[in-house]
């Protein structure tokens, strides 16, 4: 029995493997799968060595705090993969993690996949031929990606994004708020803080001020903030009843991101893999970001482009607005959504952009991706 050793560092990784276990095991019922994985790859029967939240580790300074710990789980990791010996081995996203992995393995004849290029288009450009070294084929989700590896002659593939095949071209807002029991009159706020327990602390006190500003001007706004562990949602609430009766009407919902976004009028989302499921969506957003000063001044000193938020990079231009890191006042938040609200032409714009890029990432992602993985096997 082929074995497949799968590493995946975050809930979006998760995602994207378990839709390419799905698409592997409907081609061969003889696969057996092992690794790091979170709740839906298990369910796919990957076989999870360590607790994907291990893993779930953003920014400079938080990585350096769970270093040692992280350093020994890999190196278990590696000693269990050699032992195992995988025919290909994959690493979805977690660059920083899998790459060293993917090299060691490669070092020692397994092909190694990565699927998810990084960011080089955005920041650490010379990453590439270090990536070159550690990775045997790149799994590349948008269009732009893999001419960059064209350049140093490294097998890539763009395979499109599987959010692309699972969201329907138009959404149904109607139905959202009917499944959510939300009125069909009531604006409608989404407020995504993020899914790490550190996302949630820098947000919940930003996005619960905004919606009491935003209330302020609009009473008949409501405000749906899906969060998706216990923990993120007792950080949340802590805020919340800190304002006692000054607290915005707020419905924290436990999951439900996805119907969360179709139901509203326009989305307040920290940065990642949510503003392009909001994108998909069609719906107008406004994208925000806080992380601790010395992460923040680290990671602005290698950006190249003046956009961070997936939306704006795929159309190319500031198509939503941004407001980061000091820029993320609840004054200023509030007042972005207000006039982008009143904006009916720029909503308009927004949505047709997103369509179009609806439909490039639209490619039927998990059986391109299953078709290379098997090629090596």
């Amino acid at each position: 029995m082929p074995k497949i050793a799968i590493v995946a560092g975050e809930a979006s990784g998760d995602l994207l493997g378990a839709h390419l276990i799905s698409a592997l095991k409907g081609q061969r019922t003889d696969l057996e799968f092992f690794g790091i994985a979170g709740p839906k790859m298990i369910r796919e029967g990957v076989n999870s060595l360590f607790p994907l939240e291990k893993l779930s580790v953003r920014g400079y300074i938080e990585v350096l705090t769970h270093l040692y710990g992280l350093l020994k789980l890999r190196r278990n990791l590696l000693n269990q993969i050699l032992k195992e010996k995988p025919a290909v081995f994959i690493g979805i996203d977690a660059p920083d993690f899998n790459f060293w992995l993917e090299r060691k393995l490669k070092k020692h004849g397994i092909p190694t996949i990565h699927y998810v290029s990084p960011s080089i288009w955005a920041w650490r450009g010379g990453r590439i031929h270090k990536i070159k070294r550690a990775v045997t084929h790149m799994l590349a989700l948008f269009p732009f990606e893999p001419v960059l590896y064209k350049k140093v002659n490294m097998p890539v593939t763009f395979v499109g994004h599987p959010l692309a095949d699972e969201i329907p071209l138009k959404p149904n807002m109607k139905a959202a708020r009917e499944s959510l029991k939300l009125k069909q009159s009531s604006l409608v706020v989404a407020m995504l803080p993020g899914s790490r327990q550190s996302e949630v602390q820098q947000h919940a006190d930003l996005f619960v001020k905004t919606a009491q500003l935003i209330s302020e001007q609009n009473t008949n706004a409501v405000f749906l903030v899906p969060l998706i562990t216990r923990e993120t949602r007792n950080i949340f609430e802590a805020v919340l009843y800190k304002m006692q009766n000054n607290a915005p009407h707020m419905q924290i919902l436990f999951g439900h991101a996805h119907d969360a976004m179709e139901a509203a009028d326009i989305v307040i989302v920290a940065s990642g893999t949510a503003t392009l499921e909001a994108a998909l969506l069609k719906r107008p957003m406004v994208i925000t970001y806080r992380m601790p000063k010395l992460s923040w001044w680290i990671l602005k000193r290698m950006n190249y482009l003046p956009y961070v938020g997936l939306p704006n990079v795929l159309a190319g231009k500031f198509l939503v607005p941004e407001l980061l890191q000091n820029e993320a006042t609840p004054e200023k938040l509030a007042d972005t959504v207000i006039q982008l609200l009143n904006n009916p032409a720029n909503i308009k714009e927004i949505k047709q952009e997103f369509t179009h890029i609806h439909q490039s990432l639209k490619q039927n992602s998990a059986e391109q991706a299953a078709k290379i993985v098997l090629s090596y096997l």
